[in-house]
């Protein structure tokens, strides 16, 4: 039995310590624009019943309650907290930041498209409107050499005066993208997401419109990380990582004090 109750403990440790790996990248991302945090959820492994409740415990009664004896826990999977992060004044023109639902769609090397709230933007050589990896935007806004005073809409219309004209002149319409489930969402790095079947086809439409967030120029979404919050629960995640440690150690004592007593 002593040993059944290592193995459980190694599997507090285990998960104690892939808890503070997500505590860790949500500190690490705090400053990190756009940045949705994770959460560790946790199950319990399979359970050995001993006795079942409602067996027969003679031939006219059941046990009331059952002996079930559990094996441990696991890491059930990392949950991303989709809140609104806090928005920052930048003053650029090509910062943007979604106020409410939604993500920015920006074509990767190859076609494929990825999702952000990263609204970093700048202008390519080219005059594409990219990030700063320089994956252009969806749908392709190109902004003229000599444009100047971009105006980019709460719905996304992008316009700009250009020498020559009187009236500044529509360059296109950003779109914003919803998911069904967007904690299904596949984190990619580079803060970019991927569409997975768990979370269904991009919905793409007018930013401010269906439940989709507005667009903010000037602005971008800080993480929504909140530095007290993480603190508590690495403490919280230590003192159940040094309670399994001390598990060990106490049913180690006990294997010891039995082989010198046998």
């Amino acid at each position: 039995m002593p040993t059944s109750a290592l193995h459980v403990a190694r599997t507090g440790l285990e998960a104690q310590d892939t808890r503070m790996r997500v505590i860790a990248n949500n500190l690490a991302n705090v400053g990190t624009t756009g940045f949705k945090k994770d959460r560790a959820s946790f199950q319990t492994l399979a359970y050995q019943d001993a006795r079942v409740a409602g067996q027969q415990s003679s031939g006219e009664t059941a046990y009331a309650i059952g002996l079930n004896l559990g094996t441990g826990v696991a890491v059930q999977g990392t949950q991303r907290i989709d809140t609104q992060g806090s928005l920052q004044t930048t003053g650029n023109s090509l910062d943007l930041a979604l106020d409410g639902d939604g993500y920015f769609q920006v074509t990767l090397p190859g076609g494929e498209l990825a999702y952000t709230r990263a609204g970093n933007f700048t202008r390519s050589a080219e005059g594409r409107l990219v990030t700063a990896q320089g994956y252009p935007v969806e749908p392709a806004i190109t902004i003229p050499e000599n444009a100047s005073a971009i105006a980019i809409a709460p719905d996304g219309t992008v316009s700009a005066t250009v020498p020559g004209q009187s009236e500044p002149a529509q360059l296109g319409q950003i779109t914003v993208a919803r998911f069904a489930n967007p904690g299904g969402l596949q984190a990619a790095g580079d803060n970019f997401l991927k569409e997975t079947a768990a979370s269904g086809a991009a919905q793409v439409g007018i930013a401010g419109q269906d439940g989709r967030g507005s667009i903010k120029q000037g602005f971008l979404e800080g993480s929504n990380v909140n530095v007290v919050e993480e603190l508590v629960d690495m403490i919280e995640c230590q003192r159940a990582y040094e309670i399994n440690s001390k598990m060990i150690s106490s049913v180690d004592e006990m294997l010891r004090n039995a082989n010198q007593t046998l």
